[in-house]
Protein backbone atom coordinates (compact mmCIF):
# COMPACT_ATOMS: atom_id res chain seq x y z
CA UNK A 1 0.00 0.00 0.00
CA UNK A 2 1.72 3.02 -1.00
CA UNK A 3 1.07 6.50 0.52
CA UNK A 4 -1.18 7.73 -1.70
CA UNK A 5 -3.48 4.58 -0.97
CA UNK A 6 -3.08 5.64 2.37
CA UNK A 7 -4.74 9.21 1.96
CA UNK A 8 -7.61 7.70 0.08
CA UNK A 9 -8.55 4.57 2.71
CA UNK A 10 -11.82 5.28 4.14
CA UNK A 11 -11.22 3.80 7.48
CA UNK A 12 -8.88 6.31 7.53
CA UNK A 13 -10.35 10.17 9.10
CA UNK A 14 -9.34 12.58 6.75
CA UNK A 15 -6.94 15.17 7.70
CA UNK A 16 -9.28 18.48 8.99
CA UNK A 17 -8.86 21.01 6.40
CA UNK A 18 -7.44 24.35 7.80
CA UNK A 19 -9.57 26.96 8.54
CA UNK A 20 -10.17 29.86 5.91
CA UNK A 21 -7.98 33.02 6.36
CA UNK A 22 -8.87 36.13 7.58
CA UNK A 23 -10.73 38.09 4.36
CA UNK A 24 -11.55 35.06 2.43
CA UNK A 25 -14.48 32.55 2.00
CA UNK A 26 -17.78 32.63 0.55
CA UNK A 27 -18.73 35.36 3.46
CA UNK A 28 -15.73 37.46 3.52
CA UNK A 29 -16.46 41.32 2.88
CA UNK A 30 -14.38 40.58 -0.99
CA UNK A 31 -16.71 37.83 -1.57
CA UNK A 32 -19.89 39.77 -0.52
CA UNK A 33 -18.82 42.71 -2.77
CA UNK A 34 -18.43 40.60 -5.80
CA UNK A 35 -22.40 38.92 -5.03
CA UNK A 36 -23.45 42.35 -4.80
CA UNK A 37 -21.88 43.82 -7.74
CA UNK A 38 -22.98 40.73 -9.86
CA UNK A 39 -26.40 40.81 -8.46
CA UNK A 40 -26.65 44.66 -9.49
CA UNK A 41 -25.33 44.33 -12.78
CA UNK A 42 -28.01 41.48 -13.29
CA UNK A 43 -30.81 43.36 -11.72
CA UNK A 44 -30.04 46.55 -14.07
CA UNK A 45 -29.94 44.12 -17.29
CA UNK A 46 -33.65 42.21 -15.95
CA UNK A 47 -35.06 45.81 -15.27
CA UNK A 48 -34.12 47.38 -18.89
CA UNK A 49 -34.88 43.84 -20.41
CA UNK A 50 -38.48 43.80 -19.23
CA UNK A 51 -39.41 46.97 -19.24
CA UNK A 52 -38.08 46.74 -23.21
CA UNK A 53 -40.62 43.76 -23.50
CA UNK A 54 -43.66 45.16 -21.32
CA UNK A 55 -43.32 48.83 -22.76
CA UNK A 56 -42.18 48.20 -26.70
CA UNK A 57 -41.93 44.55 -27.30
CA UNK A 58 -45.54 43.37 -26.35
CA UNK A 59 -47.84 46.38 -27.68
CA UNK A 60 -45.91 45.94 -30.99
CA UNK A 61 -46.59 42.03 -31.37
CA UNK A 62 -50.74 42.84 -30.40
CA UNK A 63 -51.04 46.22 -31.57
CA UNK A 64 -48.79 46.37 -34.54
CA UNK A 65 -48.60 42.33 -35.33
CA UNK A 66 -45.23 42.69 -35.20
CA UNK A 67 -43.99 39.97 -33.17
CA UNK A 68 -39.80 40.72 -33.50
CA UNK A 69 -39.13 42.42 -30.75
CA UNK A 70 -41.31 40.12 -28.36
CA UNK A 71 -39.48 37.25 -29.30
CA UNK A 72 -36.22 38.23 -29.49
CA UNK A 73 -35.93 40.04 -26.19
CA UNK A 74 -38.41 37.75 -24.38
CA UNK A 75 -36.61 34.44 -24.47
CA UNK A 76 -33.49 36.79 -23.35
CA UNK A 77 -35.34 38.06 -20.41
CA UNK A 78 -36.18 34.41 -19.03
CA UNK A 79 -32.97 32.97 -19.29
CA UNK A 80 -31.36 36.61 -17.66
CA UNK A 81 -34.49 36.74 -15.30
CA UNK A 82 -33.12 32.96 -14.13
CA UNK A 83 -29.49 34.26 -13.73
CA UNK A 84 -30.94 36.85 -11.20
CA UNK A 85 -32.79 34.52 -9.15
CA UNK A 86 -29.63 32.27 -8.97
CA UNK A 87 -27.69 35.29 -8.30
CA UNK A 88 -30.68 36.46 -5.80
CA UNK A 89 -30.22 33.38 -3.48
CA UNK A 90 -26.06 33.85 -3.90
CA UNK A 91 -26.40 37.15 -2.10
CA UNK A 92 -28.90 36.17 0.36
CA UNK A 93 -27.24 33.42 1.69
CA UNK A 94 -23.94 35.02 1.46
CA UNK A 95 -25.93 38.29 3.52
CA UNK A 96 -27.51 35.79 5.84
CA UNK A 97 -31.16 37.30 4.35
CA UNK A 98 -34.57 35.80 6.02
CA UNK A 99 -36.46 33.83 3.48
CA UNK A 100 -39.23 36.10 3.05
CA UNK A 101 -36.89 39.37 2.42
CA UNK A 102 -35.13 37.11 -0.65
CA UNK A 103 -38.40 36.28 -1.80
CA UNK A 104 -39.10 39.23 -1.82
CA UNK A 105 -36.53 40.26 -3.69
CA UNK A 106 -37.43 37.93 -6.17
CA UNK A 107 -40.52 38.85 -6.87
CA UNK A 108 -39.67 42.52 -7.84
CA UNK A 109 -37.84 41.20 -10.58
CA UNK A 110 -41.19 40.30 -12.10
CA UNK A 111 -42.59 43.96 -12.08
CA UNK A 112 -41.37 46.79 -14.38
CA UNK A 113 -39.39 49.17 -12.66
CA UNK A 114 -39.13 47.21 -9.24
CA UNK A 115 -36.37 45.50 -9.68
CA UNK A 116 -34.42 48.50 -9.72
CA UNK A 117 -35.91 50.06 -6.40
CA UNK A 118 -35.33 46.35 -4.83
CA UNK A 119 -31.49 46.84 -6.01
CA UNK A 120 -31.29 50.19 -4.43
CA UNK A 121 -32.70 48.76 -1.12
CA UNK A 122 -30.49 45.99 -1.32
CA UNK A 123 -27.13 47.93 -1.77
CA UNK A 124 -28.09 49.90 1.03
CA UNK A 125 -28.60 47.37 3.04
CA UNK A 126 -25.65 45.00 2.35
CA UNK A 127 -23.07 48.35 1.79
CA UNK A 128 -24.69 49.85 5.20
CA UNK A 129 -23.92 46.60 7.16
CA UNK A 130 -20.88 46.16 6.05
CA UNK A 131 -20.04 49.90 7.37
CA UNK A 132 -20.96 49.07 10.46
CA UNK A 133 -19.72 45.70 10.34
CA UNK A 134 -22.68 43.32 10.45
CA UNK A 135 -21.43 41.42 7.58
CA UNK A 136 -18.80 39.23 7.99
Amino acid sequence: MSADDATLDPARPSPALPAPAAGTGRNSEEAIHAALLRFRVVAYVVGVGLITLVLIGVPLKYLADTPAVAETVGPLHGFLFMIYLALTVDLASRCRFRPVHTLAIMIAGTVPFLSFVAERKVSRQVLGARRLGQVS
